[in-house]
């Protein structure tokens, strides 16, 4: 694992923000990325009833401050 993509937050936020659980698994953290995934599937299937893009939006944003912050 690259030490530089670990110790600063900014490259992975940014890889998450064009790439959703992008920043999350070059942070190392599979689950999440796969949890964020999942999520974003869920929000994809729901987007039939029309909640779906309102939560997309919201796992989005969450990840993308995950990210930056974890």
């Amino acid at each position: 694992m690259n030490y530089y993509c670990k110790k600063t937050h900014g490259v992975p936020a940014l890889f998450s923000f064009f790439i959703p659980g992008l920043g999350q698994l070059v942070k190392g953290d599979l689950s999440k990325a796969v949890g964020i995934w999942a999520a974003l599937a869920f929000c994809l299937f729901m987007s039939i009833v029309g909640i779906g893009f309102l939560m997309g939006l919201v796992v989005w944003i969450a990840q993308v401050y995950d990210a930056y912050n974890a």
